[in-house]
């Protein structure tokens, strides 16, 4: 991740407090997720979540300090399901609340970039933008 992104985002985020806002949430897909664990290691958020995360580390998410939904595809060569299920396990431990979803049927990518005439496709991208925002819904008060 470039240090100018995480800069950037700790710019809009104070901001974001300045015009009165008291709890931030931040969502990253793909390569974005990087970012999003790198705010939330940071603790300048309130929640997290990620779909189909690319780039991110168990070490990423061993310094986590927010709650953090990770949704994930099940054919994905970025963050295999084995990956986030290993991800899954370390929040367990660390008693950090978490959400952690394996999407089935879908790859790398699915929550934007799908076909919009394949009615599974639709459907796990329509539950993940469901399941992301219950999930900001429930950890951003």
């Amino acid at each position: 991740m470039q240090e100018k992104e995480f800069e950037e985002a700790k710019r809009i985020i104070a901001a974001l407090k300045e015009q009165g806002a008291s709890s931030i949430g931040a969502a990253g897909y793909c390569w974005g997720a990087k970012l999003v664990t790198e705010l939330a290691k940071a603790n300048e958020i309130q929640a997290a979540a990620m779909s189909h995360p690319s780039f991110v580390s168990v070490d990423d998410i061993k310094e986590t300090k927010c709650p953090i939904a990770i949704l994930g595809a099940e054919t994905d060569f970025m963050s295999p399901p084995e990956l986030v299920k290993q991800f899954e396990q370390i929040l367990s431990d660390s008693g950090i609340r978490h959400f952690v979803k394996i999407y089935p049927g879908v790859s790398h990518g699915w929550t934007v970039r799908y076909n919009s005439d394949d009615a599974t496709a639709v459907k796990w991208a329509e539950q993940a933008m469901v399941d992301m925002t219950s999930w900001f819904n429930e950890n951003l008060k």
